[in-house]
């Protein structure tokens, strides 16, 4: 049974190379910086242009809490109510994935990387229709402040 399942996997990944290479949504950007000076960055900027920082979570001083071991790796959770509540309204799942998030992790060879949700993938994950300005705005947005913070 076992080599059966694996067979038909092989099998399909021949036939459908692409869902190896399939579109995670996220959009990720490797910084000149360590993960809490990216972090640092990234919310300050947010801060001035008047988003709401709701936490800031560093998963590897819970992962020392826990006598674990963990890269540094730190999530920024932040929003924009003018711009998230029209979403939600549009399709209430959205709110699983807003506020937005951002992550900043170093990865074994020790490069620092901020990662996103990308809006348009969140767009079609809540079959969210008619709301393309409100779309464009967070994505342009997005894209400047996590360009500025790894920059």
């Amino acid at each position: 049974m076992k080599f059966a399942r694996a067979a038909l996997a092989v099998l399909l990944m021949s036939f459908l190379p692409s869902l190896a290479l399939a579109d995670t949504g996220m959009i990720s950007k490797k910084s000149a910086h360590s993960v809490a000076e990216t972090i640092d960055r990234l919310e300050a900027i947010l801060k001035e242009k008047g988003l709401t920082i709701f936490a800031r979570i560093d998963h590897a001083a819970g992962a020392k809490k826990a006598d674990l071991e963990l890269a540094p790796t730190q999530v920024l959770i932040f929003g924009n109510p003018k711009l998230g509540t029209p979403l939600m309204a549009a399709s209430a799942t959205t709110a699983l994935d807003l506020p937005q998030k951002a992550l900043a992790y170093q990865d074994a060879s020790g490069d620092v990387f901020l990662v996103y949700n990308n809006p348009a993938y969140l767009m079609a994950r809540h079959d969210i229709a008619g709301r393309d300005e409100v779309l464009k705005k967070i994505t342009g947005a997005l894209d400047n402040f996590t360009n500025a913070a790894v920059k």
